[in-house]
């Protein structure tokens, strides 16, 4: 939905197929889809700076992970195509800088910083998630990190137990629920704006296919 996106605002109008790749564009206007990826993908050497910048506090480091990742010839090839695979790469750092964010905030937690950090790291995860099922992985990173952090607070003796069930709480929202309200929110935009019948849908029940326009089935009447 969001290469559509980049398409519709730059002026595709959707007649090209995308069939296979190498197929000739022609006069297709893919330039838009094509620098929305290749800026999500030239957003990341920054966020891997930020990310071991939080982490160990050395310029030298950050400064040499970055530019490993900037000189990276596969993520250089990658995210210059319409691909999904910079969409997911910049959702995955994303949530990697979201998690050290929230770590860095431990001194001052339920604060707006913290708040703000945790947020935005459980928006990162969901649409990680979303764009492909690989978005998992850095999810059962976060949540390592994340049972991690409160195995050290529980440890504190100097704070009540009740402390460690308002930290546990606040990350379940924001990393368990948030992520599933917007996961389903994001299908349920693509099933209402998905209303066309198309090359697959073979890959989808009856009943699903008789709600697409131009289908065979559409508005058949069919058995539960």
């Amino acid at each position: 939905m969001l290469i559509a996106l980049s398409g519709y605002t730059s002026g595709y109008d959707g007649s090209f197929p995308f069939e296979k790749p190498g197929d000739k564009y022609e006069n297709v206007n893919y330039v838009g889809m094509r620098l929305f990826c290749t800026f999500l993908g030239a957003c990341i050497p920054p966020m891997a700076f930020l990310t071991v910048w939080e982490m160990t506090y050395s310029l030298q480091a950050a400064v040499l992970s970055s530019l490993f990742i900037l000189c990276d010839v596969g993520i250089l090839t990658l995210t210059q195509y319409i691909l999904l695979d910079p969409i997911l790469l910049f959702f995955v750092m994303g949530t990697n800088l979201g998690v050290v964010k929230v770590h860095a905030c431990r001194n001052e937690p339920f604060s707006l910083k913290w708040w703000t950090w945790l947020v935005i790291t459980g928006v990162m995860l969901a649409c990680a998630v979303s764009v492909k099922f690989v978005g998992l992985f850095v999810v059962m990173l976060a949540g390592l990190r994340t049972l991690e952090e409160l195995w050290d607070i529980l440890g504190d003796l100097s704070k009540p137990v009740i402390y460690t069930a308002y930290h546990f709480v606040a990350r379940a929202l924001c990393l368990i629920v948030l992520p599933a309200i917007l996961y389903t929110a994001f299908f349920y935009i693509h099933l209402k704006v998905l209303s066309k019948s198309g090359n697959g849908d073979g890959f989808y029940s009856s009943a699903f296919q008789s709600q697409l326009e131009g289908n065979s089935l559409h508005n058949a009447s069919l058995p539960k």
